[in-house]
């Protein structure tokens, strides 16, 4: 032990041996006949170390080429050996005003089914799974997308399958009348369901954009279920699924590669349903109406069992915001992540935003108050701030007084702190969604289809740190001048005229008009 003590001391040198540091300070080391070496000079004979460093910027922009026929191909650089890639569209249930209601959700039912090369769902999931694979497709209002997930290694054959997906789909009579089936099957389950929120937000847009554009149906109707044919779907898509259209978006693999499988299998690549005479392409602009929409329904027994769910009565006001392409988009989002809320119940702290408005002063208040939710619906043209209220139907006066209270107190004094919370907890819950793989696809083929460029995190974190308390009040006030939008669903007994929610909305306070009544 003391010898092991004394080597450390001394060193493995001797104590005679005399070593040059950088700066000239010395230490005595004592003999050995070792000459004394300067460490702030190259050694001799050993390679030049190379230093690790901090990659470029142009790492992580998002590059765009545009093909000779007008098809977007961008890319997102990330590390990994997995890769995300997908077709995304520019169409939606918003271009469905010259054809039956509901083809975007049949496309969204059909897709990843037979197609030229593949005979069947079965082979495509087969062809995937070699490569660690998954596909999804999701069709929104203005926007239909199909996204595989895979090894990057597997890039050639997954750019291929989305081709012959997007553009060659047999669309076979089996397969349409399945759909027509499971199309049947969720909408009879829509209106069984607990929670009323998908209900409840196509009925606010069908209020606020009546028989217009992002106010069409996103659902399939019953009666047109028998109706979308193959012939109808290909006279659509004959329309909509034009290379002009459509951005071929991936993240995780390198950009040269993603154009190259593009010009292989999208440049020249002839769509099944041919390139005949096309309908002229929807181009409306979201007219905004306001309006109501009310579906009287017997929610007492939406949820049976030893614990039953309390018949409720859902209300959802909103008002006219702007489009993701203004400069007010930040403000209001920042507005809506002000105003938060939730449910009755939910455990956490202040990062589950608890110290929002809805919850300090509407569910923390009162506490029959079922739920308090803020929305913000965005899109190319127009923009939608609503708030989702559920409580006691003996009690919905009195909830819409409470919610159209809170739409006036927004255009009131905002509190710096509040501002603050509401900024960071913006910019955090922008960037822990941007650490997903499939996130970050889809923010960047939303984005290019929409300005053809791609607006980064950090300069989306700068232009929140730049929002005011005054840019907030502008565009609040801007806002009330609009007329509501109501959605109505329960036992609406109670429930206030929409001229009434819309003078509440137009007064000091907020309150509803007074009503006398002879006999309760």
């Amino acid at each position: 032990m003391a010898a092991a003590v004394a080597w450390l001391r001394r060193g493995p040198w001797g104590p005679a041996r005399r070593c040059r540091l950088a700066g000239g300070r010395s230490y005595s080391g004592g003999g050995g006949g070792y000459p004394s070496v300067s460490l702030a000079c190259p050694l001799p004979g050993v390679p030049k170390a190379v230093f690790a460093a901090a990659e470029g910027r142009e790492k992580f922009e998002t590059r765009v080429t545009v093909l000779e026929n007008g098809l977007r191909v961008a890319s997102q650089n990330k590390f990994g050996q997995f890769c995300t890639v997908g077709i995304l569209v520019n169409s939606g249930s918003r271009h469905e005003a010259k054809y039956l209601s509901g083809i975007a959700h049949f496309l969204e039912k059909l897709a990843f089914s037979s197609t030229a090369q593949f005979a069947s769902k079965d082979e495509i999931l087969l062809t995937l799974e070699k490569h660690g694979g998954i596909c999804d497709c999701q069709a929104s209002r203005d926007t239909i997308m199909y996204a595989v997930s895979a090894e990057a290694k597997g890039l050639d054959t997954v750019v291929n399958l989305l081709a012959d997906v997007a553009l060659k789909p047999k669309l076979s009579d089996e397969e349409i009348e399945m759909t027509r089936t499971a199309i049947r099957f969720e909408l009879e389950d829509l209106n069984m369901r607990p929670d009323p929120e998908p209900l409840l937000t196509e009925m606010i847009h069908a209020a606020a954009y009546r028989d217009n554009t992002v106010g069409l149906n996103r659902f399939c109707p019953v009666e047109n279920t028998d109706k979308i044919t193959r012939e109808v779907l290909h006279s659509y898509l004959r329309s909509y699924y034009t290379p002009d259209r459509m951005v071929l978006a991936g993240v995780g693999i390198e950009h040269e590669q993603l154009v190259e499988c593009a010009r292989k299998y999208l440049l020249g690549a002839e769509p099944v349903w041919g390139s005949g005479q096309s309908k002229e392409v929807d181009r409306s602009v979201a007219q905004y109406t306001g309006g109501i929409v009310k579906v009287e329904k017997d929610m007492s027994d939406v949820s049976l069992g030893p614990t039953p769910i309390p018949e409720l009565t859902h209300i959802m006001i909103g008002l006219e915001s702007c489009s993701f392409l203004e400069d007010d988009f930040i403000p209001f989002a920042v507005l809506n992540m002000m105003m938060g809320g939730g449910g009755s119940f939910s455990a956490g702290g202040p990062g589950k935003g608890m110290f929002t408005r809805l919850y300090l002063n509407v569910l923390n208040r009162h506490h029959w108050m079922y739920n308090a939710t803020s929305y913000h619906h965005s899109y190319e043209d127009t923009g939608l701030l609503c708030i989702h209220a559920s409580a006691d139907p003996k009690q919905v006066r009195e909830m819409v007084e409470i919610i159209t209270r809170e739409f006036i107190l927004m255009a009131g004094a905002v509190g710096e702190v509040e501002l603050e919370r509401a900024k960071t907890q913006l910019k955090s819950m922008l960037m822990m969604n941007l650490e997903s793989r499939p996130v970050i696809f889809e923010d960047v083929g939303r984005q290019v289809l929409a300005t053809n460029t791609r607006k980064l995190p950090h300069e989306l974190c700068t232009l929140i740190s730049q929002v005011k308390s005054t840019d907030i009040k502008r565009v609040v006030t801007k806002m009330l001048h609009k007329k509501p939008a109501v959605a109505a669903l329960g036992d609406l007994t109670d429930l206030p005229s929409y001229e009434h929610i819309q003078t509440a909305l137009s007064s000091k306070d907020g309150r509803l008009p007074r009503l006398y009544r002879l006999f309760r």
